[in-house]
């Protein structure tokens, strides 16, 4: 268990996984790694109440996390933590309450003269209530308005983008966020909200990725815009609950997607492709049911690498910095089931697991600092879990251990 400030973990070598490429699976039958030490040691830096996701400004190294039940909270460089109010009603039940949080592209701003993140303008995800017994999920654009650096107010909340469309139930809501690097587009994983089939209906947007401009509208050029709303916003679909989305150095966007009964899988997406949900999968039904593999559907995209037993991922980066040895354009992935994190290397089309480093908790987010750290959040209720976490690097010329 974590005790203190820092601690060593082992990594456990790679378990035999599935790779699939140009429409077909194939087990990998590479020698696993060898078990080594991981590059880095544990920090706690702080405690949260079921935290879900992060954003760190680069300019005030101040991180913004949301905590699932509807609370907005703050991490200051100074190890302190602060509070924004102004957050919206969500739907807390099941897998739904407030999501993602992404600070907006916004070359013009510089830091007020006390520190704070006052007049940035924040994107939240969150699953909204509707009628009767109905959930979706919703996107707002605000902007926060700080008398100092541990106090905030998010002002003028506007729901941007809503899921498509509401239904009852309370899972599978995805609602993860990212934007182009040349941030141009807004993307937004839509889950299918544990209903299936309408991740193959483009008529609507459950079990999609949408390509959004920043204010919310449907980009031009995607690829069902001739079929009117919502199929305009569609990038990609047949998707079940896509909890990760990020893009690679050659600007490519990948997803990490939860599976049933096994199959949890990375995709590299594409414009317009359909990616088999629930007519493929590298798992089964919770009740045992078998599902076609992907590699009896070569018309369909295939993952890039699939799990089975699954590693029930919560988010990933794809690391840039060099802090790490070895980490440097890997997925590093959050993992309830190791619990932990799962390292991956993706090369085109195809992934392959290199290892993996067992933690305390399960782990919901993962997020690169300015400074190239990664940073953690604990999935959980605090005091026991929901622990903000550095992984300290070795120091030039050192192991970790």
């Amino acid at each position: 268990m974590i005790s203190g400030k820092s601690m060593f973990l082992p990594s456990l070598s790679a378990l035999g996984l599935a790779l699939a490429s140009c429409g077909s699976s194939a087990s990998d039958t590479r020698p696993t790694p060898e078990a080594a030490p991981p590059p880095f040691t544990v920090e706690t830096l702080a405690s949260f109440e079921e935290p879900w996701a992060m954003d760190i400004d680069a300019a005030t190294n101040t991180a913004i996390i949301t905590e699932k039940a509807g609370t907005i909270r703050l991490y200051l460089p100074d190890g302190s933590t602060g509070t924004v109010s102004g957050a919206p009603e969500v739907a807390y039940q099941g897998q739904g309450g407030l999501g993602d949080v992404l600070l907006a592209p916004q070359a013009d701003w510089t830091p007020p003269e006390n520190g704070s993140l006052d007049g940035r303008r924040v994107y939240l995800s969150w699953a909204e209530p509707g009628d009767g017994d109905t959930r979706g999920a919703a996107v707002g654009l605000g902007t926060l308005a700080c008398s100092a650096p541990a106090s905030c107010a998010l002002e003028g909340l506007e729901v941007i983008w809503r899921q498509t469309p509401k239904v009852t139930g309370a899972g599978h809501y995805s609602h993860r966020l990212a934007f182009s690097p040349d941030e141009s587009y807004l993307f937004v994983s839509s889950g299918e909200r544990q209903k299936g089939e309408p991740a193959q209906d483009t008529s609507n947007t459950l079990g999609t990725i949408v390509r959004l401009l920043p204010d919310g509208s449907p980009a031009p050029g995607n690829p069902f815009a001739d079929k009117g709303s919502p199929s305009d916003e569609i990038w990609s679909y047949g998707h079940r609950n896509v909890l990760g989305l990020a893009f690679d150095a050659n600007g490519d966007l990948w997803d990490l997607e939860h599976g049933p009964a096994g199959g949890d899988e990375i995709n590299r997406i594409e414009a317009g492709l359909n990616y088999g949900w629930p007519l493929v999968s590298d798992g089964d039904h919770y009740n045992g049911d078998p599902i076609p593999r992907h590699s009896t559907r070569p018309d369909l995209a295939a993952p890039a690498i699939s799990w089975n037993p699954v590693i029930a991922p919560g988010d990933f980066i794809l690391y840039k910095g060099d802090r790490y040895p070895g980490f440097h354009d890997k997925a590093v992935i959050a993992s309830f089931s190791v619990p932990g994190l799962v390292l991956v290397a993706l090369n085109g089309t195809q992934g392959v697991e290199e290892a993996r480093y067992e933690l305390d908790h399960r782990i919901r987010e993962v997020r690169e600092t300015p400074s190239g750290e990664i940073w953690l959040l604990e999935d959980g209720p605090a005091p026991d879990s929901g622990h903000l976490l550095k992984l300290v690097p070795p120091a030039k010329g050192q192991s970790a251990n």
